[in-house]
């Protein structure tokens, strides 16, 4: 039975806007500490999450801009950055941006709403409509179940279950309810009548399309089909399917550091920097070693080639240096662009370097303090830093996106305590599925 999500009420949701976020105070640039500068751009991007966040639903719009027109899409919320958000909200609680119970509230109302809103085989589409939960087509297949956006969100939700699990009556009714929700993806039903891999997408109208294996952003999604207590999929699902029977394994040695694993469609170079962000939001590299890769090895090598490409610098734009770094999926000259090594733009994006806190603690402070102190005039507004900028192209945007500012809070989190790791390590199904996958964490 379709239930109109209108009715829900936004009350809970103080300080949101339909139209624009309010007003702060205009930022001056004088030297703190860095400890208070990580704190500061927590506090600023968390307002995304918070002031900025869609008024019925409380989730993350997909994108939010400050210069020229309402974006077409600006009802639109993100599942997978939703994901992201709801860990920030908790950053948000504990770093004492918000109030335990004004959290918590916010939190629930997500989760009723998702309730509500529009799942097939359990799982959510990439885009809601914000308004009334009905499926948003993120493309002309892709109209239905996101898998990997699920995956997204669903690593978030089971971060919250963990936080609330065993807080007030309230709180643990709300940690029932998203454990629920966890039980009722149907995992196992993307691999098409049960083949050893995962697809991205199942249609209504087009069926099943683009299975995904390799190393990008999907790690945590086979993950958390291998975890799950009632759809679970065999260890054979992510041997054969993302590790590719083994082919996984790559060995290549670029400025001096081993990246251990097939980046996909990056041949002889490597990937935007978010594929070692979203799956490690919850998912703790530090001693995370599977039959193919040590994860932090990896992802921090896969960091440093990043940075050090940018400083050797083979196409010349001008503004990178070793302070100005930083590749990755963002807003591009040309709408939008999975800047890498292998498809460099001249446009950085701070969320690679900031989101890479854990990786390189000493070379992102260095980019945070440059973004900050040197560009803060040109890339720092009313949610932190905008999402991409090019001193090349003096190209300056006024955006932002979920995706990128979700990462930001919750890795500079993790770099600093750890939180959202210990939090989503402590699901017993998680560890349950790493050992059976031949994990050592």
């Amino acid at each position: 039975m379709r239930v109109c999500l209108c009715v829900l009420t936004a009350a809970l949701l103080v300080g949101c806007s339909s139209q624009s976020p309010p007003q702060g105070p205009a930022n001056e640039r004088t030297r703190i500490s860095q400890d208070s500068l990580l704190t500061l751009v927590q506090s600023q991007t968390f307002r995304y999450f918070w002031d900025g966040a869609e008024p019925v639903s409380g989730m993350a719009r997909e994108r939010y801009h400050f210069e020229g027109e309402v974006p077409d899409d600006f009802d639109v919320v993100t599942t997978g950055g939703s994901g992201f958000g709801v860990m920030a909200i908790l950053v948000g609680i504990e770093r004492g941006f918000i109030t335990r119970q004004e959290g918590f509230e916010r939190l629930r109302h997500i989760v009723e709403y998702l309730e509500q809103a529009d799942r097939f085989h359990g799982a959510w589409p990439h885009w809601l409509n914000g308004k009334t939960g009905t499926v948003k087509p993120f493309s002309e297949r892709d109209d239905g179940a996101d898998i990997v956006e699920t995956g997204f969100l669903m690593q978030g939700l089971l971060t919250v279950r963990q936080y609330f699990a065993n807080g007030s009556s309230e709180e643990r009714a709300l940690a029932a309810t998203i454990d629920t929700l966890w039980r009722e993806v149907e995992w196992d039903w993307f691999t098409n009548g049960g083949e050893n891999h995962l697809y991205w997408h199942w249609s209504p109208n087009h069926g099943f399309s683009f299975p995904f294996d390799g190393f990008n952003e999907t790690l945590i999604v086979y993950i958390l089909a291998a975890a799950s207590p009632t759809h679970g999929v065999p260890p054979e699902v992510y041997h054969e399917g993302w590790a590719q029977n083994g082919e996984i394994v790559y060995g290549k040695e670029m400025y001096g550091y081993t990246i251990a694993l097939k980046h996909n469609a990056a041949e002889e170079t490597t990937g935007p920097l978010f594929w070692s962000h979203y799956s490690f939001l919850g998912l703790d590299p530090r001693n995370l070693k599977s039959p193919y890769a040590d994860y932090w090895e990896h992802n921090t090598n896969h960091t440093l080639i990043n940075r050090q490409y940018v400083i050797e610098n083979p196409k010349q734009f001008r503004g990178y240096s070793d302070r100005c770094w930083g590749l990755t999926a963002s807003y591009s000259l040309d709408f939008y662009a999975a800047h890498s090594p292998g498809l460099d733009l001249g446009v950085i994006a701070p969320t690679a370097a900031l989101s890479s806190f854990p990786y390189t603690p000493e070379y992102s402070m260095q980019a945070l303090e440059h973004f900050y102190y040197e560009l803060g005039d040109r890339i720092w507004g009313e949610f932190g830093f905008y999402d991409a900028f090019s001193i090349h192209d003096s190209w300056y945007p006024k955006k932002y996106l979920a995706i990128d500012q979700g990462p930001i809070v919750v890795m500079i989190e993790n770099h600093r305590s750890a939180l959202l790791w210990d939090l989503f390590m402590s699901s017993p199904e998680i560890g349950v599925a790493l050992d059976e996958l031949g994990y050592q964490y």
